[in-house]
């Protein structure tokens, strides 16, 4: 039943899915996961943000990974009713990255990277972006690059740069374009190439990047470039 809920949910009938996980919410914790998520967002019913917290927090206690990850976003960002707590945040990212959630590992990284909930540790950061790179997530590939680039807790390395910021352009990530750019405008991890630079600048500034907005204007208002 838990697989019929999953495809009803994902099919977007959230009538339906409501109605099965909550067949089964009392002992199953990825049905808990789920509905926790449907009131938290408020999908097929009224959101429910207290609903949400106990939710998860009966899932978390079965170490549902996603349980795990979605409450500690409340944790991170004082939702549902919790304190804010980075700490607590911390330790259920690194529970639901120890599980394989991309995101939960990216979130791990970030906060290793920043000292955010832990005591500060490049390395250990490194080691997690990776792990959510390997699993896709294109912001991990963009700061394992600048890791990189900056030999911060890895050794420095530009052909490794040039591939992560490759990857998280290939993905569409504004900040990867833009990464992606200044590497060829400068011939880092690769020939020096200026068209290049320009476009993935161009790129990432149709997306918003305001640097990379900055270095266009700049462009234009010098004259090289018309677009």
């Amino acid at each position: 039943m838990i697989q019929d809920a999953h495809n009803a949910y994902n099919a977007g009938d959230f009538e339906k899915a409501l109605q099965l996980y909550t067949q089964l919410v009392e002992n199953d914790p990825n049905a808990q996961a789920s509905l926790g998520f449907m009131y938290q967002m408020g999908q097929g019913c009224d959101q429910d943000d207290a609903k949400a917290l106990e939710l998860y927090t009966k899932a978390a206690e079965a170490k549902q990974p996603y349980a795990l990850f979605n409450l500690g976003i409340l944790y991170a960002n004082g939702l549902g009713g919790v304190e804010h707590n980075q700490f607590k945040a911390h330790e259920l990212f690194m529970e639901a990255a120890i599980r394989e959630v991309p995101q939960a590992q990216y979130e791990t990284a970030l906060m290793l990277e920043r000292g955010l909930g832990c005591v500060q540790n490049y390395s250990e950061a490194a080691f997690w972006y990776e792990e959510a790179a390997k699993r896709g997530h294109f912001e991990a590939f963009n700061n394992l690059g600048t890791l990189y680039k900056d030999g911060l807790g890895v050794v420095q390395d530009d052909a490794r740069t040039f591939i992560c910021f490759s990857r998280a352009a290939e993905g569409g990530l504004a900040q990867g374009l833009y990464n992606l750019g200044l590497l060829y405008d400068q011939g880092i991890g690769c020939e020096e190439d200026h068209d290049k630079a320009l476009d993935y600048c161009r790129k990432a500034a149709y997306q918003g990047h305001e640097k990379a907005k900055e270095i266009i204007k700049g462009l234009q208002e010098d004259g090289k470039i018309v677009f």
